[in-house]
């Protein structure tokens, strides 16, 4: 049989329902936690459950499941019933303060939270306490969000793993030997195991979609400026990405809606018309679309199996939309490494008063960047700032030019990742003991945060180990609406977004080995 012969193989099987594995149950029977965010916003506008009520299950569930996961660092008990019994007391009265009333979420523990401590992970900011909100948090606070708790993630977002933390590896609930991708691996663990209705991420260079693909749910990067990210702590600027995670593609559409908005102290921030994006899914007629399939780079060196699940899924996609072809996106005219300087900078001040502080793959880095800029006088310096300036350019001229790439198609469909999830200690290995880095051939999600357009990853499958695959979508700046709208028809022309791992009190959790 040859490897044609295998993908077609893999593509049919991809298709078929997989028998149930250990780890891959159907939906939890939990009658509050096992709610969609529509569903959960939808039963507290009617007053079919009370804040309180959803906000302790979510409690009761965290309790229970996060010390086998790790994915929370700060449970915020306290405030979190707080502000549920307020919002409904507002409730009853008829005031609703908007779509998200009295629903419980988590956001990623580099978003500040007034209050309430915001480590982004490390050892450095472990004692650090915001007084103010970031812009986001705010939004979702004026939207009714209950705000649950802080995720678990990878060190200040430098990693794609979320098994360097302050605060130990998060597990991926499919198989707790694995990692669930990163950085914002908590908020992906969280959500698909229930312990909260809905979470806010970050991606840099894939940091929301990549756990959506290794932990089977919804994670979309909208256009860049869309969502400030102003009190959001910084890994590139020029690039950071604020998005939903959620269960399904409408509840990301609904969280989007209440994150959007125009921020005069936030530089990345851009002003745009107010749109319902839930409206734009469901009005948005996905079979005039004309739909692309970048196959290089991003089908190169892929795992046979997540191959099989590809084109099964393409196959579904031809089936729902106007027209499905081979095309070409331009090439990606920077990483970024390149834009690293704005890391550095950042750091800086926190390297010289705690470099112990940081994890010893982490302090690597930064060292590392720090040294070549040291000495403006000395080459290698000028040599770094001139990338850093001619990097900036590109990065400019790549956003104004991507979207006459879609000129004959609206959207593109690929692999969100091309590899499974290692396990956590291959990942630790490989941070942890010096070695030249190597290329990032798993991760189809950095050209998109460059690009600065939207994408958004679903689940399309699992292999025959149970560990999932997902699906990532993409279309020119703003076109959120059409993104939403072809990943909302392929999630309800399969049924991959309806399973869950199986969890239970009594799991096993793998040894941690830690070399470095």
């Amino acid at each position: 049989m040859d490897r044609r012969q295998l993908l077609q193989m893999g593509a049919l099987l991809g298709a078929l329902p997989l028998a149930s594995p250990s780890n891959a149950a159907t939906k939890v029977a939990e009658p509050l936690t096992a709610l969609s965010l529509t569903e959960a916003a939808r039963r507290l506008r009617a007053r079919e459950v009370t804040s309180v009520a959803l906000t302790r299950a979510y409690l009761d569930r965290i309790a229970i499941y996060n010390p086998k996961l790790n994915a929370l660092i700060t449970v915020m008990t306290e405030s979190a019933l707080a502000q549920a019994s307020a919002l409904d007391r507002e409730a009853q009265k008829g005031a609703f303060r908007g779509p998200l009333h009295g629903v419980p979420i988590i956001l990623k523990d580099n978003i500040d939270t007034a209050g309430t401590r915001t480590t982004a992970a490390s050892e450095v900011f472990d004692e650090r306490v915001p007084t103010e909100d970031a812009f986001v948090a705010a939004k979702l606070k004026a939207a009714g969000a209950v705000i649950l708790a802080k995720a678990n993630m990878h060190e200040f977002a430098m990693g794609h793993t979320s098994a360097t933390s302050y605060f130990g590896p998060v597990r991926n609930p499919w198989a707790l030997d694995r990692t669930p991708a990163g950085s914002s691996g908590g908020c992906g663990a969280a959500v698909i195991s229930d312990l909260c209705a809905a979470a806010v991420g970050t991606d840099t260079g894939g940091s929301v979609r990549m756990p959506a693909a290794y932990c089977s749910m919804v994670g979309l990067k909208p256009t860049y400026g869309l969502v400030s990210i102003r009190g959001i702590v910084p890994l590139v600027y020029s690039i950071d990405h604020c998005g939903p995670m959620t269960h399904t593609v409408e509840d990301a559409a609904l969280l989007l809606n209440s994150m959007v908005g125009y921020d005069a102290d936030d530089v990345a921030s851009l002003a745009r018309p107010p749109e319902d994006y839930v409206r734009s899914l469901r009005e948005t007629r996905v079979a005039d679309l004309r739909l692309g399939i970048p196959r290089a780079p991003y089908f190169d060196r892929l795992d046979p199996e997540i191959a099989g699940a590809m084109e099964a899924a393409i196959g579904v996609l031809r089936s729902l939309t106007r027209s499905t072809r081979d095309v070409q996106l331009p090439p990606v005219p920077l990483s970024a490494s390149a834009l690293s300087a704005e890391t550095e900078l950042y750091h800086r001040p926190y390297l010289a008063h705690d470099a112990r502080g940081y994890s010893l793959s982490i302090r690597r880095g930064l060292e590392g960047e720090q040294k070549a800029l040291d000495d403006v006088a000395d080459a290698p310096c000028a040599d770094k700032v001139g990338d850093y300036i001619q990097a900036s350019w590109d990065l400019t001229l790549a956003r104004r030019r991507i979207d006459a790439a879609f000129t004959d198609f609206d959207l593109v469909a690929l692999p969100t990742m091309r590899l499974p999830p290692p396990t956590i200690n291959e990942a630790l290995a490989r941070e942890e003991t010096p070695q030249p880095r190597e290329p990032e051939i798993d991760n189809n999600c950095r050209f998109f945060d460059v690009f600065g357009i939207p994408a958004i990853s679903v689940p399309c499958g699992f292999t025959r180990g149970g560990l999932p695959i997902g699906l990532m979508i993409a279309g020119p700046r703003f076109s959120e609406g059409r993104v939403l709208a072809l990943a909302h028809a392929y999630e309800q022309a399969t049924t991959w977004s309806q399973r869950r791992p199986a969890l239970s009190a009594d799991m096993t959790v793998p040894p941690i080995i830690r070399r470095g």
